[in-house]
């Protein structure tokens, strides 16, 4: 007797989920679930994304209006102009990814109980910055970590999904060149999701869901930029607007 074959889903393989159209007014789309590679990749892919705490089924959002930064859009402030071009931090990328998500994880948030970046969310983020898919900032001072950010990377948009700072602004020393790399690399789009302050002072604004995924369906039509960014991105920070800001300094990237 012959066995029967069946179709042998890979970590790649899409899901669809339902319309976003049809989402809550604070943009819950629907819940349940799992956190494989595959979901996770079709909901971003589709607009979406997971938000839940510990004590919650996986919950799906899809806001209207989303929060976003195009890299062309992004905003310096001369403070922090004139903190890049200390080079008080060093930086480095998918050094310390670990490292930097439990990091997020533990920072409190104003107005928040607990954390959504619960075990589960670290296990299914790691396993994607294992395939390729997640990457870290991470910003050093003396040998320490002290800030960074995280998040997804398909096509020329970057997903960012959260950044801590155990030294005022190192966040911010990090995401702004790194924002200076991915746009010479061709990112169109930093996905922040929903409102934060922090984005919005750097340019950050609200666009339209239906806008918001016309961007999305151009930014996946370029190839992903997969594997250790490290390696992508031998020469980060370094970037124009990092140069001209350092009058030719090229800090090294750390390999703590």
């Amino acid at each position: 007797m012959r066995k029967p074959r069946f179709p042998w889903l890979g970590e790649d393989d899409g899901f669809a989920f339902p319309p976003v159209s049809g989402a809550s007014p604070d943009g819950v789309l629907c819940v349940g679930g799992n956190l494989s590679p595959g979901m996770l990749l079709s909901a971003y892919r589709q607009g979406i994304f997971p938000w839940f705490n510990d004590d919650e089924p996986i919950v799906w959002w899809s806001p209207d209006p989303r929060f976003v930064l195009e890299p062309a859009e992004l905003h310096v402030s001369g403070t922090m102009r004139k903190l890049i071009k200390k080079r008080r931090f060093r930086l480095s990328l998918d050094r310390a990814f670990g490292e930097v998500i439990r990091a997020c994880s533990a920072s409190p948030r104003r107005g928040q109980r607990g954390t959504w970046i619960t075990s589960d969310m670290i296990d299914a983020y790691e396993r994607m910055h294992a395939l390729g898919y997640a990457h870290s900032v991470e910003a050093w001072l003396d040998g320490a970590l002290v800030g960074g950010l995280y998040g997804l990377s398909l096509g020329s948009a970057f997903f960012g999904e959260s950044m801590f700072s155990r030294e005022p602004d190192a966040s911010k020393a990090a995401f702004i060149p790194f924002v200076w790399a991915l746009a010479e690399a061709g990112c169109t789009l930093v996905d922040s999701q929903v409102y934060t302050d922090h984005v919005a002072s750097l340019g950050g604004k609200s666009v339209r869901r239906d806008e918001y995924l016309a961007m999305l369906e151009r930014a996946l039509a370029s190839p992903t930029i997969k594997g250790d960014w490290a390696t992508a991105f031998p020469s980060f920070p370094s970037s124009r607007p990092w140069l001209e800001l350092c009058e030719g300094g090229v800090s090294e990237v750390s390999s703590t």
